[in-house]
């Protein structure tokens, strides 16, 4: 049981890709596994999945995975020594190759980049520690010159800020990667350099509903059409690494802040992501700053907060794991942390279902329920609970695996793979049942949502008060 409501991603990597390893993860906290396509072969990633879904039949707890596709990542090619030293000032000819020989030309093998350049543009190189701004473009070279000395390896990022560049999210290494995550039984897949609606668009026809979809918002152009990505999506991940890269660091805040808040409108689930408690890749414990970090994207509604680098390659993944969880237990216990939590819908257009969820979110801040118990066949129920952000636990119970482990991304959402209730007594009974295995006391309050006739999926129609043990 955990006893926050928040909930917490971690990425897998050599430094946690053992099944015992994995198993500490989850007894220290971790909801939701992020595998990396990126890095590792899939022999090694299908040997993770499988101890997942071990650990999942040992413990009887649904677990999320999602398979976190490379995207067309653009990078520089290969230099003769495995680098050059970039000269303040210096120019630079951009050449359309793989590799070169000459000190003064930056290999780019990557037509579609060079195409769109212009005098002025700005080119941020690893990670954005190096900068070339474009000076001149004819028609047989583009020349720039270095705003940053430093040195640049071999295939190293390039960022190209305010500039759309004409390539799919999806390269071939995705799509193959795509057909073994699907394969090995992920939830969702990460679509990474999200430009646009289409890129999503092209996805959710590839995977034809054998998973979710979750956009990564790493460039500006994806924040500039947000509520249409946030729309075709099943989640959301503020990336902020490449997103910091892209934009200027006083407007990474404000977007992590504009994007949560789309996500909260639509009901959709939002990842804050990237160098969360990034000193525990080396640290036994994170900076204060780290630590405030955190605290805000709880405080501004988050989902899931995730680690990357603490738990793929860190020296610590568990320990990151378990002061990550109690960040966040330390802020939703703070008073003003629920501040957040009522968010009114864009829209008026509301179902009977809505309606239910919204009434039993009242009823459980005015009577203090322990739980809500929500039966759904096929999640919606448990998802508009988790939108609307009850003060109190949600219990999922649902007959579909696939189902309960999806609803594991969702904030405050406990899922528990049952079967269907037949009559209101089994459905009392049952909830009770659920309540007291997850720490509920008798004679605590709890709210049953329910739809009947019973066994019908999108017929959310029921809500009881009830108290544990009254049956009894």
């Amino acid at each position: 049981m955990r006893n926050r409501l928040c909930k917490i991603v971690a990425t897998i990597g050599p430094a946690s890709a053992s099944p015992s390893m994995l198993r500490l993860l989850f007894n220290a906290g971790v909801d939701v596994f992020r595998l990396n396509m990126s890095h590792g072969d899939h022999d090694k990633l299908a040997g993770v999945a499988k101890a997942i879904r071990e650990i999942e039949k040992e413990t009887g707890v649904p677990l999320s995975m999602f398979a976190d596709l490379q995207g067309p990542k653009i990078r520089t090619g290969a230099f003769a020594g495995d680098g050059i030293t970039l000269r303040y000032g210096a120019e630079y000819k951009l050449s359309l190759s793989s590799e070169s020989t000459d000190e003064n030309v930056i290999p780019i093998p990557h037509k579609e980049l060079l195409d769109v350049l212009h005098p002025g543009d700005i080119l941020k190189l690893d990670d954005g520690r190096l900068q070339l701004t474009v000076s001149q473009r004819t028609d047989r070279r583009i020349i720039a010159k270095a705003d940053t000395p430093g040195e640049l390896k071999n295939r190293k990022g390039i960022n190209v800020p305010g500039r759309r560049l004409p390539i799919s999210a999806l390269t071939e290494k995705d799509k193959a990667d795509l057909d073994f995550a699907l394969s090995i039984g992920v939830d969702y897949v990460a679509l990474s350099f999200v430009q646009q609606p289409d890129d999503v668009r092209e996805a959710r026809e590839l995977i034809k509903g054998r998973a979710g979809v979750i956009a990564k918002i790493e460039k500006p152009s994806a924040v500039e059409h947000i509520d249409e990505i946030v729309d075709l999506s099943d989640a959301i991940m503020v990336a902020r690494g490449d997103l910091g890269v892209e934009c200027a660091p006083e407007d990474v805040p404000l977007m992590q802040r504009r994007i949560v808040r789309a996500c909260r409108w639509a009901g959709k689930p939002v990842i804050v992501a990237t160098h969360m408690l990034e000193s525990m890749v080396e640290s036994i414990a994170p900076t204060r700053a780290e630590a405030s970090d955190v605290s805000t994207a709880v405080f501004q509604g988050a989902d899931a907060v995730m680690l990357s680098a603490e738990t793929a390659v860190g020296r610590h993944p568990p320990t990151a794991v378990a002061i990550m969880d109690r960040i966040i237990a330390a802020t939703e216990r703070d008073d003003e942390s629920g501040s957040y939590k009522s968010f009114p819908r864009q829209d008026d257009d509301y179902a009977t279902a809505d309606a239910i969820t919204l009434s039993a979110r009242r009823i459980a801040e005015v009577l203090d329920c322990k739980f809500a118990v929500a039966y759904t066949k096929t999640g919606s129920t448990a998802q508009r609970l988790s939108r609307d952000r009850p003060h109190c636990p949600v219990i999922a119970a649902t007959p579909d695996e696939t189902v309960a482990r999806k609803l594991a991304l969702y904030w405050g959402v406990r899922s528990v793979v049952t079967s269907d209730i037949s009559h209101f007594h089994e459905m009392i009974e049952k909830a009770d049942a659920l309540a007291k295995a997850n720490g509920g006391e008798n004679g605590e309050r709890i709210i049953i949502l329910a739809g009947y006739p019973f066994g019908r999926p999108g017929k959310t129609n029921t809500l009881k008060i009830s108290r544990i043990g009254a049956l009894e």
